[in-house]
């Protein structure tokens, strides 16, 4: 059986080239040129808006860290509605057998709801079964449903909106049981499993539909109206929802809830950045090919521009940060700044060199500028002057760093970084 499932996810891997492809952005005349970088200067990490220098973790902590968490909600991610929403949660075990019986699967369904609605949205586990102690977890969404991260059909279909694609069958926006683990190649579950930790697993859609809708749909349809322009946009819900998880997480005895490792890929990375900032319940953050709005630097206008995103996805930001279209030198922060409010917390930033739309050096940069609040704790950050080569990673610190070959993706070579980078800052010891 683990023959199989590693067969099959080689085979959805070679047939995801060319049929699967993963929502983007529109690539219209981006600048992929170092030479067309314009001057610029990034907005100052370690002073205050009052001007005041920020020079122990205190001052960080206490002065600058709000400030800037409360800069990047008005004029980018959005403020959540402070409306009271329930939460209850129920488990159900799929099975306890899977991988040869290394790994138990378990659903568990989140039930989010007002006085007059409710949403569901499914979390997928993946639990180690030759554990004694709770187990570290990876959480992260997915894209395009759980069942199609791993190919067992004991996992539920997804009921809600999804992207349609043909070639598996989704033709109306529904999942298919033809789409079954097209996506396992993204999901080294068994090297998870093997390597001691835990995978949570969501599909995004489950929690905002990822189009725009006016807040009808999702978990905005719980909110009496549309939010004003300071007010969350589907990346601060997608990031909201996790902070949910994890208050799940700390309900119960066979995960590790203080070794919660956020990650996420594209869009996904720019949620896990924004979950990362806003709870520091996680113990380490991941940004896997995140670009603009992620890791990458707005100010060099490489890549995907701020106009582009807002354009394209209209509701995945504030309405504020509409105002920097096309003017990002006018941006009172960076995304440098973002990464920084993981300190002290390890945090891993991966590009590819071939996925220019994303901007591999800019998200190298972000976390060499975002150093000095780690050493604010006497912890090194990412202290290279220079862009490491390729397939070279750099986690010598708690800003961990890679780019590798090959393009737009979440690959097992990605994977194999984030669990090496887990096992030095988690201290973990396997069972």
């Amino acid at each position: 059986m683990l023959n199989k499932y590693l067969l099959l996810s080689l085979l959805f891997s070679l047939l995801s080239c060319n049929q699967m492809p993963e929502p983007e952005v529109e690539k219209s005349s981006p600048n992929t040129e170092e030479s067309k970088v314009p001057s610029f200067d990034l907005p100052a990490l370690l002073t205050a808006k009052d001007g005041q220098k920020i020079n122990s973790k205190e001052d960080w902590e206490n002065i600058r860290r709000p400030e800037l968490l409360q800069l990047f909600e008005k004029e980018m991610f959005g403020k959540v509605p402070s409306n009271d929403i329930k939460v209850n949660v129920e488990e159900r075990i799929a099975t306890n057998n899977a991988l040869g019986g290394k790994t138990t699967i378990k659903e568990v369904i989140f039930t989010f709801s007002n006085q007059s609605k409710e949403l569901k949205a499914t979390l997928l586990l993946f639990l180690p079964n030759n554990r004694t102690s709770p187990a570290p977890i990876f959480l992260g969404y997915n894209f395009d449903g759980n069942h199609t991260i791993f190919p067992d059909e004991s996992i539920s279909l997804p009921n809600t909106w999804m992207r349609k694609n043909t070639t598996y069958g989704m033709t109306d926006d529904t999942a298919s049981q033809l789409s079954r683990g097209v996506k396992s190649f993204r999901w080294p579950v068994l090297n998870i499993i093997n390597r001691g930790y835990g995978l949570a697993t969501m599909y995004y859609g489950d929690i905002d539909p990822d189009f725009d809708d006016n807040f009808e749909n999702g978990i905005h349809a719980l909110f009496p109206q549309k939010p004003n322009k300071s007010e969350w946009g589907s990346l601060a819900t997608w990031a909201w929802a996790f902070s949910k998880v994890v208050d799940y997480f700390e309900t119960t005895n066979t995960i590790d809830h203080e070794k919660v490792i956020v990650m996420g890929h594209s869009r996904l990375g720019k949620t896990a950045l924004w979950a990362g900032a806003v709870d520091e319940r996680y113990a380490m953050v991941i940004s896997n090919n995140s670009g603009c709005g992620g890791a990458a630097l707005s100010k060099r206008k490489f890549g995907e521009s701020i106009n582009a995103i807002n354009t394209r996805f209209p509701h995945w930001f504030n309405d504020n940060f509409n105002q920097y279209n096309d003017q990002e030198e006018k941006l009172p922060f960076d995304q440098h700044q973002l990464i920084a409010l993981m300190a002290p917390r390890p945090v891993y930033i991966a590009s590819a060199v071939g996925d220019t739309w994303a901007d591999p050096k800019g998200e190298f940069l972000s976390g060499k500028h975002a150093t000095p609040a780690y050493q604010l704790y006497g912890l090194n950050g990412l202290e290279i002057a220079e862009q490491p080569p390729i397939n070279q990673p750099e986690n010598s610190g708690h800003i961990g760093y890679h780019v590798r070959s090959g393009k737009h993706d979440l690959t097992v070579y990605d994977w194999e970084q984030y669990l090496d980078f887990a096992d030095m800052h988690l201290n973990e010891i396997k069972d």
